[in-house]
């Protein structure tokens, strides 16, 4: 299959590798038949020096055809990253294979980031993929152009080395999103959360994630002080790259979209703008699944309430395999039914009911002088707050000084409709909690004995006595 761009521009840039990298070899694919997003190597595709793929991806109603090139491995004149094109004329046959006319050439990178999301503004002097309201970022650049700052945009031009993770058109139609619109200064932060200031590869993000074992890599938003926070979740050679901010998780649906200067992934979700309630959100997050499990139901049942507002230092699962380490049976009694009582009173230890929510930069204010004592569902949290290096990140992170321990603030300020949500590698549980806990468990089991006896004491009596 070949592809050739129609009209021919850029022409200085396209050299026998770019042509190249428009062929594939050794198959003849029409876009009806052809597998949405699966790649195949061209013939500028080699194991060492040089590696460009092409995808397909077919809307069969609209009966539109986007191709993206993907340079997998590049060098100084072919950068790596994604070059989408539209086909414009599709299917023609030829002696050897099959030809499609495309709008502009892949593999050349020459449009900056704004140049890239303003290629989506509609305009009548246009008909191709720029002109349609199906492009994957119309409604963001309708965003960007009539809800922001007027020098956002441009200044998407004129930065340098940094990522976009730019909301899809049907991320924008979300109600919590809709309702953002109209709100300048939430809508102001909301897209700076998405920006980061440096290029953030999908390769790089999996290598970083993968070596850092336990711990979620991090970087910082251009809305400070706040991170993003990247998964990537494999299942057999599939990995799936989720981005998570403000407590808004979302996938990656369409990485390393090349620019001039920067990188652009587009996300399914808008970042920043909460849509559950500290229950929901408790229920859908797999790394919380414990501390949500120990909730059940009636502890959880509160944090449905839109009329609270509430700050939960949530453990998070492998809080809670390191506190079993340490108290192995404490821990293994607190997720068994019968102590259910048990379990609620430790949890609402870490969940503070107030006017407001605390943030961790409102914490670190409050702490600024010394330790600040906050009052929970069950008693008094007596904290110090601190922001240091964390070697597992190369950055900083949060450490909250408790009870003489230093717990890592895993993710801070995940937003809820309801309140906030700190993820913590530890738990808030003291050694008179574990004490009590086994007590409790005697207790019941010399009550059970006595009664045993009250019951049985007529019956044996009369055996004995005859």
């Amino acid at each position: 299959s070949n592809f050739l761009p129609l009209p021919l521009q850029h022409f200085e840039a396209v050299d026998k590798t770019v042509i190249e990298g428009h062929v594939i070899p050794n198959h003849v694919l029409f876009t009806a038949p052809t597998p949405n997003e699966k790649p195949y190597a061209t013939v500028a595709f080699n194991n060492e020096n040089m590696q460009v793929t092409i995808a397909f991806n077919t809307d069969h109603k609209k009966r539109k055809t986007i191709v993206k090139s993907n340079t997998v491995i590049g060098d100084e004149k072919h950068a790596s990253g994604v070059v989408m094109a539209e086909v414009v004329k599709a299917n023609i046959p030829v002696r050897n294979g099959v030809v499609h006319l495309i709008d502009r050439p892949l593999m050349v990178i020459d449009s900056t980031v704004q140049e890239f999301v303003e290629s989506f503004k509609s305009s009548p002097s246009l008909s191709s993929l720029q002109d349609r309201e199906d492009g994957p970022l119309y409604e963001f650049c309708k965003v960007l152009t009539n809800k922001v700052d007027s020098g956002f945009l441009r200044g998407l031009g004129e930065m340098k080395n940094f990522t976009l993770f730019a909301p899809s058109n049907e991320a924008w139609r979300n109600p919590a999103a809709l309702a953002a619109l109209n709100n300048a200064t939430l809508l102001n932060e909301v897209i700076r959360l998405h920006i980061v200031d440096q290029r953030l590869p999908l390769e790089h993000i999996k290598s970083k994630s993968h070596s850092l074992h336990h711990q979620l890599f991090q970087v910082r938003s251009m809305s400070e002080p706040k991170n993003l926070y990247f998964n990537v979740m494999v299942t057999g050679s599939n990995h799936t790259l989720t981005v998570e901010g403000g407590g808004v998780n979302a996938t990656v649906i369409q990485p390393d979209i090349a620019a001039t200067n920067g990188i652009i992934h587009i996300i399914d979700r808008v970042l920043g703008i909460a849509s559950h309630t500290v229950q929901e959100k408790l229920a859908t997050d797999p790394s919380m699944s414990k501390s949500f499990h120990l909730g059940q139901t009636e502890f959880n049942g509160r944090l449905k309430d839109n009329n609270t507002r509430f700050t939960y230092f949530v453990p998070r699962d492998a809080a809670w395999h390191a506190a079993e380490l340490r108290y192995p049976s404490t821990i293994k009694k607190l997720f068994m039914p019968k102590f259910k009582y048990h379990a609620h009173q430790i949890l609402e230890r870490h969940l503070v009911v107030a006017n407001t929510a605390y943030t961790m930069l409102d914490i670190k204010r409050m702490t600024h002088n010394g330790p600040v004592v906050l009052h929970t569902v069950r008693d008094k949290l007596e904290l110090q707050l601190q922001e240091k290096a964390n070697g597992a990140t190369n950055g900083t992170g949060y450490y909250l000084k408790w009870q003489n321990e230093e717990i890592l603030v895993h993710r801070a300020d995940v937003e809820c409709t309801n309140g906030i949500i700190h993820v913590l590698d530890g738990v808030f549980l003291k050694d008179s909690d574990v004490r009590v806990t086994a007590g409790v468990s005697g207790m019941m089991y010399t009550t059970y004995s006595h009664l045993f006896v009250i019951v049985l004491a007529p019956w044996l009596s009369k055996w004995l006595l005859g």
